[in-house]
């Protein structure tokens, strides 16, 4: 029976020894499973070798093979702290299994932009020094990638917890030792890789190289700040075709990264950018050019990540100007260019690895093209008098897009009645406009980073004092909490009252406590006292899936997708719930708050986990 069968499902016991669980995931080569290991009482991840077509017996051997070569390469780079660990590689029924470190909390890049959307430039930037010290170690073993890509970087919780701390490059499925003498287990003909990641001189014939393990990193790197990759096309067809003869779509977001981007996504090798020159440019945008010194072999793991908890003083990282994911472009028109030189001397200013927290989008307001301007944060943005904490406002975009040019802002005193688009959550005083321009945004990141953690679809966004207007904006930049999608119908964290009723989904954060009332109606509560339902997180449902089908589908997603025996509930008293709303669908978003309840129905208390 072929490999994937439902034979192979959980309950499965591999080599006498290995109980599979439940499948993690599923790549070109075959599944994950997780998987206890009888013998030494754990949790191991099982990848199983799939054939999902009928194959000759020279091609069969040829993949038993290379998931050998899989095993053997990657244990070669076992310890690194960047690199899955493989344990073992054994057989099973005829087929070759390998043995991996089970990576407990890990969600991949790829998923990770979908679901929160693009990187910030310098958390983009620590992933990929993380990856490209992965990269580097197997290259000094004579083993190449050639799979480089989002879904192969896995990001994990850290020593201290942080959740996306730990990063791990994974699935040597298709490496190579060109100089090892060994055997070649694909076909000369058939191209080994992933369409739109694949380095041009790969897609014409050459041979494969270091380098073009850097232009698929680039790739990876360009996707992580953009939210696409930059050969995206409608066929794997055209994306080779746009590799080999076309430029890379303008990068709009990735602000310090560009250079960096540039030079590893040179189509020529012999011009494209070292492993030791991307080094250094990563570097110096992870950490301030003051602090190079630190930068011997750090752990990165232990690093500030992104959706992570700020730190008490945030310490700041190069290039205020156009980080964040993405940095916003400034309108033609809107003021002064900034020269090379003065954009050199910005890009060696401080910006601080705090920056690593999750998503946020800047709007640094562009230099007032009226002197004297009396607006806090010039014509563009509108308001006339300094936003004050807890505002509630609207967000008018100059395009089609959100979060592309400069808003014009206007406020919702009610924060209801308008459906504001977020709220000003906290502010960074500043010495001067420079620093404020310089500055502002990643403390803004790193004030607003619980907060944002805690909703499903929001984005940070600073509302920064132009030179003229930074008196009248009391010496300070505006730290602003927007909808990623759509409006967030009313307050946000700690400007909630308890006791309000939620108007919409956008509002509930994890840990919530709610009163329910009608299937309509839930009241914010305190935890302290009795609650009916305590929000865990969040579940994305399909684009083709209509509202009614949510609200009757929700609970059993939730319970597959946010299972409340993962926070400690037990399964036999509690159950999975769920909250929708109609401003998720209009917005296209469609997640849906997950809850955990009690199955009798009954209330639960403030000591319960």
């Amino acid at each position: 029976m072929p490999s994937g069968s439902p034979t192979s499902g959980v309950g499965r016991v591999i080599a006498g020894r290995y109980l599979l669980l439940n499948p993690l995931g599923s790549g070109g080569m075959g599944h994950v499973w997780l998987a206890y290991d009888q013998r030494l009482a754990c949790e191991v991840a099982l990848k199983e070798i799939v054939f999902r077509d009928p194959v000759a017996a020279d091609q069969r051997e040829a993949r038993v093979a290379r998931a050998r070569a899989e095993a053997r390469h990657a244990a070669g780079l076992r310890g690194h702290p960047h690199v899955v660990t493989v344990h073992d590689v054994l057989e099973h029924e005829g087929l070759p299994w390998i043995v991996m470190e089970y990576v407990e909390g890990a969600v991949n890049l790829r998923d990770l932009i979908e679901q929160r959307g693009p990187l910030a430039p310098a958390e983009c930037a620590r992933i990929g020094l993380a990856v490209l010290d992965a990269l580097t170690a197997g290259h000094e073993r004579g083993v190449l990638h050639r799979d480089v890509k989002p879904a192969n970087i896995l990001l994990a919780p850290d020593r201290s917890g942080a959740p996306y701390g730990r990063v791990l490059l994974t699935d040597y499925g298709i490496s190579v030792q060109p100089d090892a003498g060994e055997t070649r287990y694909t076909l000369g003909s058939v191209l080994v890789g992933t369409a739109g990641y694949l380095a041009p001189e790969r897609i014409t014939g050459g041979a494969p190289t270091p380098s073009t393990d850097l232009f698929s990193l680039g790739c990876t790197l360009y996707y992580g700040v953009e939210g696409r990759g930059p050969f995206e096309r409608e066929s794997h067809l055209a994306e080779l075709t746009a590799v080999v003869m076309e430029e890379p779509r303008a990068a709009s977001r990735a602000g310090a990264l560009a250079p960096v981007l540039r030079g590893l996504l040179e189509k020529d090798p012999a011009r494209r950018m070292s492993a030791a020159q991307a080094e250094a440019a990563l570097s110096r945008i992870v950490v301030p050019e003051a602090d190079a010194y630190a930068r011997t072999r750090t752990d990165l793991g232990s690093q500030p990540h992104w959706g992570g908890a700020p730190p008490p003083e945030p310490v700041p990282v190069p290039d205020a100007v156009g980080f964040g994911p993405p940095p916003v472009p400034e309108r033609p028109g809107s003021g002064p260019r900034t020269g090379p030189r003065v954009r050199h001397a910005v890009l060696a200013g401080l910006l601080g690895l705090a920056l690593a927290g999750a998503g946020v989008w800047y709007a640094l307001s562009q230099r007032s093209a009226t002197a004297g301007t009396e607006r806090p944060y010039g014509d563009a943005v509108g308001l006339g008098a300094p936003l004050q904490d807890g505002d509630c406002v609207l967000a008018d975009w100059p395009g089609a897009a959100a979060f592309r040019g400069t808003p014009r802002l206007s406020l919702d005193p009610s924060c209801r009645e308008r459906a504001p688009d977020g709220q000003v959550m906290a502010f960074v005083a500043a010495a001067s406009a420079a620093e404020a321009r310089r500055e502002g945004p990643a403390q803004c990141e790193a004030r607003t980073a619980e907060v944002r953690e805690k909703l499903a679809d929001v984005r940070g966004f600073a509302v920064v004092p132009t030179e003229a207007g930074f008196e009248a904006a009391g010496r300070r930049t505006a730290c602003l909490v927007l909808g990623a999608h759509g409006p967030v119908y009313g307050p946000l964290g700690e400007h909630r009252e308890v006791g309000s009723a939620f108007a919409d989904t956008a509002t509930m954060q994890r840990r919530d406590c709610l009163d329910v009332r009608s299937p309509r109606d839930a009241r914010l509560v305190s935890c302290a006292g009795a609650y009916d339902e305590q929000v865990l997180g969040f579940a994305r449902m399909g684009a083709d899936v209509t509202l009614s089908e949510a609200r009757t589908e929700s609970d059993t997603v939730c319970a597959r997708q946010v299972p409340p025996r993962d926070f400690g509930f037990d399964p036999s008293v509690y159950t999975a719930g769920s909250w929708t709303s109609a401003g998720s669908w209009k917005s296209g978003s469609h997640f849906v708050v997950c809850t955990v309840r009690k199955q009798n129905g009954g209330t639960m208390e403030g000591d319960e986990p």
